[in-house]
């Protein structure tokens, strides 16, 4: 009696895949857990090279293990960069320095920069073209006081539990040592996120009146020299604000400037890793000295 059930010869078994799915792949990988915080990194790593992870979610992933190693004292904004409202400043003052900055929320102080009374939100000084006399502290919000040893992603989770989007941070004497937003954790996370004053590079100059414009850090210096008619060097650096950097030897601060020709540039914002706006002036020219008449 012939067996019913034959062996498959090689012309009717089912041909074998010649690639192993995805599924296959990420199970090959996960078949060994990682032990330690380095064995996540090489699984990462695996996975990347693999193709099982993009370029930006590996970036990601590893950002998010970064930010429950690093502290808040790693990423803050150091105190001599900090902007701060003096609230016995008058308003036009107080305007003035919102606009120039840039910033959304300030920590207001009173007679000594250590004594932060609370945080301002910038839009809130609209109700005051309504009710001149109003008194600024009315409108200040509480102020929230962390140590430079937080951990980043503790204080993610504070930020998102108490909606707050920024924290002074003190020393171990109790001192203001700096301030650290919630967009500085999450850039750590996810890289540079551009706010309502990012702009294209494609517009990056804008003028502010006769011989005096404001520009992007990031602005190239090709750009920089076809519009100025200058010759900025770029053999070392490919933006306004490297060079800037390059000629104060450190990372430029609000206030910093350089010369270049006829003209000053200036900063006029910038956080702890970079400028972000330039103010460009042309300076008048030197007048020649008027010669002295002959003796007879």
């Amino acid at each position: 009696m012939s067996d019913p059930y034959p062996a498959a010869d090689a012309t009717t078994r089912p041909a074998k895949s010649s690639g192993k799915s995805l599924i296959d792949r990420v199970l090959a990988l996960v078949r060994r857990e990682p032990e330690d915080r380095e064995g996540i990194k090489s699984f990462l790593e695996a996975a990347h090279e693999r193709n099982l992870l993009d370029a930006e979610a590996y970036s990601m992933i590893k950002g998010a293990l970064a930010v429950s190693e690093r502290t808040v004292a790693d990423i803050m904004v150091p105190r001599p960069r900090m902007d701060l409202l003096d609230i016995a400043q008058p308003l036009p003052q107080l305007v003035a320095t919102i606009i120039e900055t840039g910033h959304s929320r300030f920590p207001v102080y009173e007679d000594d920069r250590d004594n932060i009374l609370g945080i301002l939100l910038a839009k809130e000084l609209l109700r005051c073209v309504l009710e001149p006399d109003l008194d600024i502290r009315a409108l200040l919000r509480p102020a929230m006081f962390i140590p430079e040893a937080k951990r980043l992603n503790v204080l993610l989770h504070d930020f998102q539990q108490g909606s707050i989007h920024q924290a002074i941070v003190i020393d171990e004497h109790g001192g203001i040592s700096g301030l650290v937003t919630m967009e500085d954790v999450l850039e750590e996370i996810v890289g540079d996120i551009e706010d309502e004053f990012d702009e294209d590079d494609e517009e990056s100059i804008f003028p502010e009146g006769e011989n005096q414009w404001r520009l992007m850090a990031s602005t190239q210096i090709d750009h920089f020299n076809e519009t100025f008619h200058t010759d900025l060097p770029d053999d070392e650096y490919d933006s306004v604000g490297g060079w800037l950097g390059g000629q104060l030897g450190r990372i430029p601060k609000r206030g910093d400037s350089a010369t270049y020709g006829d003209l000053r540039i200036e900063v006029i914002r910038a956080d702890a890793r970079r400028a972000l706006w330039l103010r460009a002036r042309r300076l008048p020219l030197a007048r020649p000295a008027p010669a002295h008449p002959s003796a007879a």
